[in-house]
């Protein structure tokens, strides 16, 4: 079974195409380039430890703000991992992960459900290396949880500088989603026969 998505979204505001294997090795199509480096960087944690090959090229309206590209990304990346999750059958559906960085602690939890939700909780986060906070990092998220069909709890346990914190989080939410979408069995993970 093929679990593999190609994505684009096209708007005035910006251009983005994914290409997403969930059962690839990160290979030839890995990486990101958006034309923001520290977006970039949180996509290569979700490349490298999500175990993934996962490919983003976009363009954005940087020069008004990272904003619409953050929020866009999240958009088509969720909607790439649904296009490949198909109807869902087989899939674990949950994943949970802890990762420290330093001073750091991200614990972040993944219901694969197909009902959007995201609760995110990182404390009294300040400052945005290159531009890029904590309410960026809400947006992709929230865009990849709306549009993944998935159930997204972020939690912050201890942090005291943003690039560490939003680093952690992408490499928990990473490890959450290689576990959510791995194929452990032949049915769908609901006793409603649906997701």
């Amino acid at each position: 079974m093929s679990r593999n998505a190609r994505v684009e979204r096209n708007t005035r505001e910006t251009q983005i195409q994914v290409t997403l294997d969930l059962d690839g090795a990160p290979g030839a199509t890995s990486g990101a380039a958006t034309g923001h480096g520290f977006l970039d960087h949180l996509l290569e944690q979700v490349v490298r430890h999500g175990r993934l090959d996962l490919g983003v090229k976009a363009v954005g309206d940087l020069h008004i703000d990272v904003h619409h590209l953050a929020e866009d990304t999240g958009i088509v990346l969720g909607q790439a991992v649904a296009k490949a999750l198909g109807d869902r059958t087989g899939i674990e559906r949950y994943g949970s992960s802890f990762v420290p960085m330093d001073e750091t602690l991200a614990h972040v939890v993944l219901d694969l459900s197909g009902r959007p939700h995201i609760s995110f909780e990182p404390g009294a986060l300040s400052g945005e290396p290159g531009g890029f906070g904590a309410y960026h990092l809400r947006e992709l998220l929230r865009g990849f949880a709306n549009h993944a069909g998935a159930t997204l709890h972020v939690r912050l346990l201890a942090a005291d500088e943003t690039h560490h914190a939003c680093e952690a989080i992408m490499k928990a939410f990473a490890r959450a989603l290689r576990d959510a979408t791995r194929v452990t069995h032949e049915g769908l993970p609901s006793t409603k026969g649906l997701l």
